[in-house]
C-alpha cells in the first residue's frame, strides 16, 4: 500500500516528463490500466469548443512550454503537477480531460493518468493532420464535399480564413498559393522540408513550419468548423517580416507576395543557384535591354555626342523574375459630359505588350534615366502577373480603377519569347486559377480571392469567411490585382473554353 502512494506521488511530482506516467502505468498493477482504457469522463469532451488554431500558450502563465488543451472548455493550460494551472483547473472546474499539445496524449487530471482510447483520435487529427501520397495525389481528381463537426459543409482546399483585424492582404496571398498544386503538395508532407538544416538562432524557417501548419489544416478533410483562423501563421509573419506586415495595419498584398516568395525560398535553403520549391514552381527568366538616357537639360548637340559614347550604348542582360508586373495605362482625370467617370477597360494583351522585346519604357532614377525593353526566354510552370494599380506621390496613395478584360482560359504567350525559347518551349498556353481583387480606396479597401477548384472545376470567391461560387464570367469584371496562371500541361486540355 505505501509503494503505490509512493508511486502515485512520483507521478504527480513528475510534472515534465509524460512518459513517466506511461512507464508506470506499465509496470504498475492492472487497476492503473484499466483506468486508462476505462475513463469515465470522455462524455464530457466538448468538440464544438475545440480550436488549435491559436497559438499554443498557456492562457494563465502565457507559457508556450509544456501546454495541455481542456478538453471541456477548449482553454490551454501549463503542467500537470500537483501545483500546475491545468491541475488547479481540473479540480476548481472539473473539467478532467485534457490534451497534451506537444506530445498528443490525453491525460485525466486531477487523477493523472493517460487516457488510451481510439474515440479520441479525430481530435488528434484536426491538431496535427496528416497526408498519405495516396491522398495528395487525389486532391484535385474529386469534388466531394466533406460535413465539419458543426454541421456545415465545405471542399477542402475552398476554406475561408479568418480576417482578425485587418489581415485580409494577407489572407488572400496564402489562399492562392494553398491552390498551387506543386507548392500545396510539398507542405502538406512534413518529411519534405523537416530535415533543411538552418544556422543557429535562425527564425525564418519558423515561417516554413507555420506555412505548412496552415496548409494541411486549409485541405483537412476532417474539420471541426468550415474555416480557419491564420493565426499562428500571421504571428510568424509579423516576427520574421520584423513587424513590416501586421495583422493589425492594412498592407499591401503585392508587397506581403513579394517578400513571403523571397523569404519562403531563403529558409528552405534555396539560392540564386540552388533551387527550392518555390523557384520550380513560379521562376522564369527574361532579358533586359537598358540604355541610358541623356539629361533633358542638355543641348540637343550634347546630346547627340553623348548618344554616341559607350555608356549610353544599349546594355543586355538577363535576369530571373517570380512574378511578372503589367503596368496600366493612365486612368481619365475628368468626367464626362453625364458628370460620370468612365471606368477604363484594356485588354489583358495590351498590357501584356511590354514583354514582347520591342515596347520601351522609361524608368527614372534620383539622377538617371534608362530607356528599357523586356522579352521573356522562360516561362514557369505557374506564371504570376502583378497588375500595377497603386502609385505612390509625395502626397498620397492614388488607385487606377482600370478594368483589364482577359479570357480565363488558353492565353498564349508564345509571341513574348525570344526566338530561341520558342523553339525551346512546347507548352506557352496558360489557365487562369487565383485571382486578387482589390476593392474600395487605396490605404483602406479590403481583398477577396477567385479561385478555381481543381476537383470539380468550378470558380469560388472567398473573402474572409465568406465563401460562395461564383460564374467564370464575373471574374473578369473585378479589379484584378494579383493573378495565377498555371501553364497547361498538354493539347488535350484546351478543348475547355469557359470564360469572357
Amino acid at each position: 500500500m505505501v509503494s503505490i502512494k509512493r508511486e502515485r506521488e512520483a507521478e504527480v511530482d513528475d510534472d515534465d516528463n509524460e512518459d513517466g506516467v506511461v512507464t508506470k502505468i506499465r509496470r504498475g498493477r492492472a487497476v492503473e490500466d484499466r483506468r486508462s482504457r476505462h475513463c469515465p469522463y470522455l462524455d464530457t469532451i466538448n468538440r464544438s469548443v475545440l480550436d488549435f488554431d491559436f497559438e499554443k500558450l498557456c492562457s494563465i502563465s502565457l507559457s508556450h512550454i509544456n501546454v495541455y488543451a481542456c478538453l471541456i472548455c477548449g482553454k490551454y493550460f501549463q503542467g500537470r503537477g500537483l501545483k500546475s494551472h491545468a491541475y488547479t483547473h481540473s479540480v476548481q472546474f472539473t473539467h478532467h480531460v485534457f490534451l497534451n499539445l506537444h506530445t498528443l496524449k490525453f491525460y485525466c487530471l486531477p487523477d493523472n493518468y493517460e487516457i488510451i482510447d481510439s474515440s479520441l483520435e479525430d481530435i488528434t487529427y484536426v491538431l496535427k493532420p496528416t497526408f498519405t501520397k495516396q491522398h495528395i495525389t487525389g486532391l484535385d481528381k474529386q469534388g466531394k464535399l466533406y460535413r465539419a463537426y458543426d454541421g456545415t459543409t465545405y471542399l477542402p482546399g475552398i476554406v475561408g480564413l479568418n480576417n482578425i483585424k485587418a489581415n485580409d492582404y494577407a489572407n488572400v496571398v496564402l489562399q492562392a498559393f494553398s491552390n498551387v498544386p506543386p507548392l500545396r503538395n510539398y507542405f502538406l508532407e512534413e518529411e519534405n522540408y523537416r530535415g533543411i538544416r538552418r544556422p543557429p538562432g535562425d527564425i525564418m524557417f519558423l515561417l516554413v513550419q507555420r506555412f505548412g501548419e496552415l496548409m494541411r489544416k486549409l485541405w483537412n478533410p476532417r474539420n471541426f468548423k468550415a474555416h480557419v483562423s491564420p493565426h499562428e501563421m500571421l504571428q510568424a509573419v509579423v516576427l520574421c517580416s520584423k513587424k513590416n506586415f501586421q495583422i493589425t495595419k492594412q498592407g499591401d498584398a503585392v508587397d506581403f507576395m513579394t517578400w513571403f516568395l523571397n523569404a519562403l525560398h531563403g529558409a528552405l535553403g534555396g539560392t540564386k543557384k540552388k533551387p527550392s520549391s518555390i523557384t520550380k514552381a513560379f521562376q522564369g527568366s527574361m532579358r533586359i535591354f537598358s540604355k541610358k538616357l541623356p539629361h533633358p537639360d542638355l543641348l540637343p548637340e550634347e546630346k547627340e555626342a553623348l548618344l554616341l559614347t559607350e555608356e549610353y550604348q544599349e546594355q543586355l542582360s538577363e535576369s530571373t523574375f517570380l512574378f511578372l508586373t503589367l503596368d496600366l495605362p493612365t486612368a481619365p482625370l475628368y468626367k464626362d459630359e453625364k458628370e460620370q467617370l468612365i471606368i477604363p477597360q484594356v485588354p489583358l494583351f495590351n498590357i501584356l505588350g511590354k514583354f514582347n522585346g520591342s515596347t520601351e519604357k522609361e524608368y527614372k532614377t534620383y539622377k538617371e534615366n534608362f530607356l528599357k525593353r523586356f522579352q521573356l526566354t522562360k516561362l514557369p510552370p505557374y506564371l504570376i502577373f502583378c497588375i500595377k494599380r497603386f502609385t505612390k506621390n509625395n502626397f498620397f496613395v492614388e488607385k487606377n480603377p482600370t478594368i483589364v478584360n482577359f479570357p480565363i482560359t488558353n492565353v498564349d504567350l508564345r509571341e513574348y519569347l525570344t526566338e530561341e525559347a520558342q523553339a525551346t518551349e512546347k507548352n506557352t498556353t496558360y489557365d487562369l486559377v487565383a485571382n486578387v481583387v482589390h476593392d474600395g480606396k487605396p490605404t483602406e479597401g479590403a481583398y477577396r480571392i477567385h479561385v478555381l477548384h481543381h476537383g470539380t472545376g468550378k470558380w469560388y470567391e472567398m473573402q474572409d469567411l465568406q465563401v460562395t461560387d461564383i460564374l467564370p464570367q464575373m471574374i473578369t469584371l473585378s479589379e484584378a490585382y494579383i493573378q495565377i496562371w498555371k501553364r497547361q500541361e498538354s493539347d488535350d486540355d484546351t478543348n475547355n473554353h469557359t470564360g469572357a
